[in-house]
């Protein structure tokens, strides 16, 4: 799969990734897969992993101003 901002190559990686929430809360969630560009770091949540990313965020205690989850 190529990169949609510069044609590079997109390879699997695990990341860590911040997701805001509310106003002031952020989720992070630790170990998600993605495909990231070899060229210039953009990356690309698949399908599959963004719906149970959806499915963690409507869990979340939105309260919180910063929560750690982990993917796995």
């Amino acid at each position: 799969m190529t990169c949609h901002n510069c044609g590079g190559e997109l390879e699997k990686v695990i990341v860590d990734l911040p997701f805001k929430v509310e106003h002031n809360s952020i989720i992070i969630i630790k170990q998600l897969p993605v495909l990231q560009c070899q060229n210039c770091s953009e990356f690309l949540i698949e399908d599959t992993v963004m719906k149970e990313i959806d499915k963690i965020l409507k869990n979340v205690d939105k309260t919180a101003e910063l929560e750690i989850l982990n993917y796995v």
